[in-house]
């Protein structure tokens, strides 16, 4: 079936123009102006909100398999459909704990019987999330996209050193989670220097680490980062998260490295736990199905573009994991998003998706509001007031 959407505010990397999309297959078949649009099947008048790449999150915990009281990947996947999300990568801190190509297949297979969200599962660099023992790097070759330990940090320096050429030889990306941050980035870009790899930091919370990874990339090396909607929307606040929310000048620092290019993604790090183990010390925000509010409330009031916006939340993640890319071009995967961007509300954590509803932010005021989520051309949520 052939789709027109009209009366859109076409926006992604490379424009915001006003317009009509059309998709049939599953991929997008026209862009451009709806004078010029083909005749199709059903047209949907998106009423002048913003059309725009599904989002790709980078990094989140699905808690499947193991620890499903917190999240089942149809929970994760139904909230995140509401935020906007068409494809997951999750960690592999389940349990057990994700370690083999073959454990990774099983649960991305299950996602796909799910017909939601594309899930990608990553893989544990160490047995049992360790760095003594590292698990089959050869197996990963054409497999596994993401190998990461997250929720441990990696402290042996030959562990990580050899992580990093395995992720050359076999081509994965290594997400890494660092703690104590700045002392771990650093390690991590000496090594970097030293044997070269695949390394995309994790969740990076302070203005240090950012001007480090700089400092790197100026210096020639090829490393990759992200950042949280709780990293650039919280400070001075002593809600339990790895890493923690940090000072006011850090935000300011994350928020100017959106704005000049230097933060690659924003990833959720979405969290999910119980009550009692929130009570009990657990670290975590559940927050992605209104990530993308947060995101555009922080890019509204610090001035920076939606086209910035698109390309850290879409483009460059899909460029990163080797998807194509996340643009509204045709030929493009018609994955795609409906989004009100005035719409304000307040979080109401006791409303939210997610089996989870650990957050610190109940009563914020934010704006913008995923209208629906495409996915493969196909209706996958619907905002119903």
């Amino acid at each position: 079936m052939t789709t027109l959407y009209f009366n859109a505010r076409l926006i992604d990397k490379n424009a915001d123009i006003c317009g009509a999309l059309a998709t049939e297959g599953g991929v997008i078949t026209y862009v451009g102006d709806a004078a010029g649009a083909p005749c199709c099947d059903a047209h949907i008048d998106v009423g002048g909100n913003i059309l725009m790449p599904a989002l790709i999150d980078m990094h989140c915990h699905l808690r499947d398999p193991g620890q499903t009281q917190k999240e089942t990947l149809e929970t994760g996947m139904c909230a995140a459909l509401s935020g906007g999300y068409s494809t997951l990568v999750a960690m592999a801190n389940t349990v057990p704990v994700c370690e083999t190509a073959q454990e990774a297949r099983d649960i991305e297979e299950r996602a796909r019987a799910l017909t939601m969200c594309n899930v990608i599962q990553a893989a544990a660099a160490g047995v049992g999330l360790g760095d003594t023992v590292a698990t089959d790097y050869a197996s990963f070759a054409g497999k596994i996209k993401v190998v990461s330990n997250d929720g441990k940090t990696i402290f042996n320096d030959d562990f990580m050193r050899e992580l990093l050429r395995a992720s050359s030889q076999y081509g994965f990306i290594i997400s890494t989670h660092c703690q104590p941050e700045r002392d771990t980035v650093n390690r991590d870009i000496r090594l970097l220097r030293e044997v070269g790899g695949n390394l995309h930091v994790g969740h990076i919370s302070r203005c240090e680490t950012l001007a480090a990874i700089k400092e790197a990339r100026n210096s020639g090396l090829h490393l990759t980062c992200e950042v949280t909607p709780h990293h650039i929307f919280g400070y001075d606040c002593d809600y339990k998260v790895n890493p923690p929310l940090r000072r006011k000048c850090d935000v300011q620092a994350l928020i100017e490295g959106i704005r000049d290019g230097s933060i690659d993604c924003f990833a959720t790090d979405h969290a999910p736990h119980t009550p009692e183990d929130k009570q009990k010390g657990a670290a975590g925000i559940s927050g992605i199905e209104f990530a993308a509010s947060i995101l555009n409330t922080v890019c509204a009031e610090n001035d920076i573009p939606l086209t910035t916006f698109s390309r850290i939340a879409s483009y460059n993640p899909s460029v990163i994991l080797g998807l194509p890319p996340a643009v509204l071009a045709v030929g493009a995967p018609a994955n795609i998003v409906i989004f009100d961007p005035s719409a304000e509300w307040s979080i109401n954590p006791d409303n939210m998706i997610s089996k989870s509803h650990n957050t610190p932010f109940g009563g914020r005021r934010i704006k913008g509001r995923i209208v629906k989520t495409i996915i493969g051309g196909i209706t996958k949520y619907e905002y119903n007031g």
